[in-house]
């Protein structure tokens, strides 16, 4: 039987005993984690101050890998999946947001959502990246669809759209600013601590070299987050439903890759490739997904895509519905 064939509700009985997360080994994997980031951060602002500003500037592409795995430890964080207690990853993934300039409250929230909707068309919205229909962007003005396939252009999504996120979309609860006042507290908290911090880096090492070490990490850290956040659900193959067709484990199988990546790559990302089985089972720690993939093989295949065939995917702009795949502009032209 095919692995999304299954009975409603089978694989969350199978992962179950994966959800154990083990406080010596989530401390450790922080450790492991946070001393090289700011022990290159450090190495960088020293390489810096005796003018070798371009070796400090090759020490932010090792750093911002560091930067990508904190945010996978802020991101199991706010699955609850890292610690035990609820408290614990609250409040180190609210400290971790602050170097990954992610308000964790907020974020938490709108990737709950984006968990409970994932490759549902009827549910599109808050926590993913905008993907319409080729009926949709064709009944779009002509303004409009130069909006859209503005939006999609590579140069936008993983050039601009990372910082923008980061640095500016991220200080406003956005989708969320009528919800009382949780929302608002996570976002100016985050703020307020993310400029306490830059000030304090500024007043002892100077502008320059926070620009050039920690900015920088930061904007190739963003990147590099959206690329897999892209990737992981607009990909060859990747399967979106209307609401009477949607089905969880499908959606999860269907429409998350297995993002087959090198060893390092995979270890900097923190298993996040394996995300279709993550879909399954959000409260699986990332140091555990490996386990299941291991002990059920019948998984690895699906949805898998390998990192030079992942780059091909950034032609994919929107879903055809009477195909039932996703579709570059020219195709959508072609078919029109």
């Amino acid at each position: 039987m095919a692995p999304d064939a299954l009975p409603a509700g089978a694989w969350s009985k199978t992962l179950a005993p994966y959800r154990e997360a083990k406080a010596g080994r989530s401390i450790f994997e922080i450790v492991v984690t946070v001393v090289p980031l700011l022990a290159i951060w450090a190495l960088a602002w020293a390489l810096h101050a005796h003018g070798w500003w371009w070796a400090a500037l090759l020490l932010t592409i090792p750093a911002a890998g560091f930067l990508v795995r904190l945010f996978m430890i802020q991101h199991d964080c706010g699955h609850g999946s890292f610690f035990g207690q609820r408290q614990a990853n609250d409040w180190v993934g609210r400290v971790i947001g602050v170097f990954t300039l992610t308000p964790y409250d907020y974020w938490r929230q709108t990737h709950a959502i984006h968990h409970a909707t994932s490759g549902n068309l009827d549910r599109r919205g808050l926590g993913a990246i905008e993907m319409l229909t080729v009926d949709e962007y064709l009944a779009l003005t002509p303004i409009h669809r130069l909006g859209y396939r503005l939006y999609r252009h590579p140069l936008v999504m993983f050039g601009l759209g990372p910082a923008f996120v980061f640095f500016l979309m991220q200080r406003l609860p956005i989708g969320m600013m009528r919800q009382g006042w949780r929302p608002w507290v996570s976002v100016l908290g985050n703020g307020v601590a993310v400029l306490v911090g830059l000030g304090a880096l500024v007043w002892v090492f100077g502008a320059a070299p926070v620009l050039i070490v920690n900015v920088v990490t930061m904007l190739l850290a963003a990147t590099i987050g959206v690329w897999l956040f892209y990737v992981q659900h607009q990909f060859e193959g990747a399967q979106w439903a209307r609401n009477g067709e949607w089905k969880r484990d499908h959606a999860a199988l269907a429409g998350s890759s297995h993002y087959d990546l090198p060893p390092v790559l995979r270890w900097f990302t923190a298993n996040i490739g394996i995300h279709h089985v993550h879909h399954l089972s959000s409260r699986i720690p990332f140091y555990r997904l490996s386990n299941v993939l291991k002990d059920h093989p019948e998984l690895r295949p699906v949805s898998r895509i390998g990192l030079w065939e992942s780059f091909r995917c950034a032609r994919l702009a929107l879903w055809d519905e009477a195909a039932g795949r996703l579709v570059s502009f020219r195709e959508a032209r072609l078919a029109a």
